[in-house]
């Protein structure tokens, strides 16, 4: 089975501040970065942003002055497929959490850019948000910068602020 960890290029969903939902996303912003299932550089980056779930979600329950854009990073499964995909906004639900997939599938089909999908705790495996500009968590997209070209990941450091 083949673990596909979605970012975009741009990141305009995830990451650009005033997009409401996945509206106007373009597709051809997106890039899809491929991990072999137990990908130790991925499963720490999991792991972190897991031990600190609690406290994220604390946190977007009661957004402190100069944070916004509060994600969720969600796996879907598809048969034998798994993708990874921001959730953007979500909230909690009885069950669990329903938000908005931020994303275009490309692996998946089960799931379409801007579906509101319901979700459990164990389906997370990232979560980030703004704070002062800058990126607090996205643990995952900091892995990927290790797969991309220079130039995309200076780019992605400039624009949102990124600093891993």
């Amino acid at each position: 089975m083949k673990r596909v960890v979605r970012t975009m290029i741009s990141l305009m969903l995830a990451f650009a501040p005033g997009l409401a939902g996945a509206q106007g996303a373009d597709p051809g912003d997106d890039k899809t970065v491929i991990f072999a299932p137990g990908d130790p550089d991925m499963s720490a980056a999991t792991a972190r942003a897991l031990a600190r779930l609690d406290e994220f979600l604390a946190l977007a329950e009661a957004p402190p002055s100069g944070t916004d854009r509060f994600k969720l990073k969600v796996q879907v499964r598809d048969g034998n497929v798994t993708e990874h995909f921001w959730v953007i906004p979500f909230r909690r639900t009885e069950a669990g959490f329903v938000g908005i997939l931020a994303n275009q599938p490309e692996h998946v089909h089960n799931v379409v850019l801007g579906q509101n999908i319901e979700f459990t705790r164990d389906d997370i495996s990232d979560w980030g948000y703004t704070r002062n500009g800058r990126q607090v968590g996205s643990f995952t997209v900091c892995v990927m910068f290790k797969k991309m070209s220079k130039e995309e990941v200076d780019y992605m450091r400039g624009k949102y602020g990124f600093d891993c």
